[in-house]
């Protein structure tokens, strides 16, 4: 298992911090897009009232030797639009501008092209907020937009298949016979007293036309897969949040609210593997790795199997169920996003972490040595009456050269 020491971090960041300062005045222009490790300047007067741009945003270190090369993609929750792609140093490389918010992020699709979900003026509701979804999108290089469609019942993932065809993550209200039987959660939190809303799979051509459903009524038991946040909601049951294609077409799925990934098998709707809690809490963005485990973010905002909440990024043998490697700090509050966040494997063995609440992203080594760590500066406008700003990111790619080149190729 691999761990990191609080002090190991506080060594590393203050032995690079001259690095950065010196980088960024070197890379003025850089420094100009990306907003880089020092503070915005404010009257002298007045102190940030934003903790997180108050510790500082941008790029907060970096070892060049050990870190993977490439451009990390991301797309602010905050940011009405905007996607941007930046280099090791944080130094912006490309942005897209986008007609919607994010519905929650996009990514680079294996043809060159950005697939991103969208979040739809007046969305509709999933339970009782309103949520995030309602469009999918292929755009290129210059943010043309190549194909388009809506579905007020969308939320939070969309992937494109290999097949062509599009995946959607969408919610619907459960029948009242099954929404009486779900267990777990607060009572009196249904919607309208007793309303929950649940998951289904919608397969789609980018034309529009469904090929295929998959719903988590027909394949889940509302009375074994509980709602295991103990003071959580009952006005949703499932709360998907991820959806990933594996090599043979079979399905990876996140269902937040029970803490729960199925495998899906596609020709028979049948769940073929499923993990819960403990040990998962909360998770999200499982995804298969070239050696048959399943990389994922656990966000263990509340753990059946400790007394208080910690994120890590789990690596788990699906065959035996068992975490095979990690990333956690030894001081476990240390490092924490109660929603949201991902992680992802690099060529070089690395893992590349998004802390999303935080819009904190970094890289470790297996062994747990951080050797690359940013913080994105984009908090989009205060919200009234509190004035408060966040810089939160759903999900957080890296890309390498050749992945970038062909983009731009792609656009021409």
């Amino acid at each position: 298992m691999a761990e990191r020491s609080a002090t190991s971090r506080r060594g590393f960041i203050a032995s690079t911090f001259g690095w950065v300062a010196g980088a960024a005045a070197s890379r003025a222009g850089a420094a100009a897009q990306t907003a880089d490790v020092r503070l915005q300047p404010t009257p002298s007067n007045e102190v940030d009232q934003n903790p997180i741009r108050r510790r500082g945003v941008g790029l907060r270190g970096l070892d060049s030797a050990r870190a993977c090369p490439g451009s990390t993609l991301f797309a602010p929750m905050g940011g009405g639009g905007k996607v941007y792609l930046i280099d090791l140093h944080g130094a912006v490389v490309h942005t897209w501008t986008l007609p919607y918010p994010p519905g929650l992020y996009g990514y680079l699709t294996d043809r060159g092209t950005l697939f991103y979900n969208g979040q739809i003026p007046n969305a509709t509701f999933l339970g009782k907020s309103p949520f995030m979804g309602g469009a999918a999108m292929e755009v290129d290089w210059n943010g043309k937009v190549l194909w388009e469609v809506r579905r007020p019942d969308h939320h939070h993932d969309g992937r494109l298949l290999k097949n062509g065809n599009i995946m959607l993550l969408c919610a619907m209200e459960l029948p009242d016979q099954i929404a009486a039987r779900v267990k777990g959660g607060r009572p009196g939190t249904e919607v309208s007293g007793r309303k929950i809303w649940a998951d289904f799979l919608v397969e789609m051509t980018t034309e529009g036309k469904v090929v295929w459903e998959w719903r988590a009524w027909d394949h889940l038991d509302p009375e074994k897969d509980v709602i295991t946040e103990v003071q959580g909601e009952r006005s949703e049951w499932t709360h998907g949040n991820t959806i990933f294609e594996e090599p043979d077409g079979n399905l990876l799925v996140s269902f937040r609210d029970i803490s729960t990934v199925v495998r899906i098998d596609r020709k028979t709707g049948n769940i073929l593997w499923k993990l819960g809690a403990p040990p998962l809490c909360g998770q999200h963005a499982p995804n298969r790795l070239a050696n048959g485990n399943i990389l994922m973010f656990d966000n263990g905002a509340h753990r059946l199997d400790e007394s208080f909440p910690f994120s890590r990024a789990i690596e788990v043998n699906p065959s035996t169920n068992e975490i095979v490697w990690k990333y956690q700090e030894p001081r476990m509050w240390n490092f924490f996003s109660p929603r949201i966040s991902n992680a992802e494997r690099l060529p070089n063995g690395n893992t590349l972490i998004n802390e999303g609440m935080f819009g904190r992203f970094f890289e470790v080594t297996p062994q747990g040595d951080v050797v690359w760590e940013y913080v994105t500066p984009h908090f989009g406008p205060a919200s009234a009456p509190s004035k408060s700003q966040f810089n939160s990111v759903f999900r957080v790619y890296r890309y390498s050269e050749a992945e970038i080149d062909r983009a731009r190729r792609a656009a021409r």
